[in-house]
């Protein structure tokens, strides 16, 4: 079955009011129905500025990336990307058309 992979990139301190970013984007998709959504903190890693951000002890202050990942269908795709646009958000993500399927 053909469907979209959809990923977007975060930092652990992003939010949309009083809730964590990430915690949002899982809601808004279960909302129009998206089978499911993970999210993935990384160890490390750098953005467009260049700041690289590592897991130590002494980082305590959210910065690390998070990626939140979907399998969806492209209607849910549009649906999800046009949310985003219409709260303004500026979020990176890729998009790409992926066969799913199971043995």
């Amino acid at each position: 079955m053909q469907s979209i992979y959809l990923k977007f990139y975060l930092t652990e301190k992003q939010k949309r009011g009083d809730k964590p970013l990430y915690g949002w984007l899982l809601e808004q998709a279960k909302a129009i129905g998206v089978p499911g959504g993970s999210v993935f903190r990384a160890i490390a890693g750098y953005g467009r500025h260049g700041n690289l951000h590592a897991e130590t002890f002494i980082e305590l202050g959210g910065e690390l990336p998070i990626q939140v990942e979907f399998l969806l269908e492209e209607r849910q795709a549009e649906e999800l990307l046009a949310t985003l646009r219409a709260y303004e958000l500026n979020i990176r993500y890729v998009s790409y058309p992926v066969t799913v399927g199971g043995v």
